[in-house]
Order: structure tokens, then sequence, then C-alpha cells
């Protein structure tokens, strides 16, 4: 209707931090359309987080921990590409 804009938390509700459930400087994030995930540049905490969408989740899982990356992309095969600052790859 346009009249209003209601939005949902889901992934890092509980404020900045390095728990399983929260989030630290973010500096990209891609939805993998096919199962519904979110995957996280977790800039602040040095990892790459992944989220799911699903009601119910209350945490990520770390895919890749210590490094500095900036940037994530996925390709047409589902191939998960990360940027490391840090290392200039």
């Amino acid at each position: 209707n346009g009249d209003t804009t209601n939005g949902q938390v889901v992934a890092g509700d509980k404020g900045a931090g390095n728990g399983l459930h929260q989030l630290n400087n973010l500096t990209d994030v891609l939805i993998d359309k096919e199962t519904d995930i979110l995957i996280i540049c977790d800039w602040g905490n040095k990892r790459v987080m992944r989220w799911s969408r699903r009601s119910g989740t209350t945490q990520g899982e770390i895919l890749i921990d210590n490094i500095d990356c900036y940037g994530v992309a996925m390709d047409e095969q589902r191939y998960l590409y990360v940027s490391d600052i840090k290392k200039h790859e």
C-alpha cells in the first residue's frame, strides 16, 4: 500500500559483537536465492558467515575464519568468491 514499511531482522539482532548470533562491521552481503541463505562479510570479526533467512534461526555459521573479507560474490554454478583486503586477493 506504500503507507508503511515493515522490516524484519534476520541476522545479528543482538548488537555488535563476536558471538555466532552477532555481527560487527559488515562490508558485503549476498543472498543465495536457491537456498535462501545470506553470506555475510563480517569484517570486524574477520570471518565470513552463513545465515539462514528462514524463521527460527538464532545464529549464523562461520564459513571462513581469520580473513579480512571485504566482498563476496557467487557465480552461476554457486561457487563462492571472497576478497581478502589484507592479502590483496
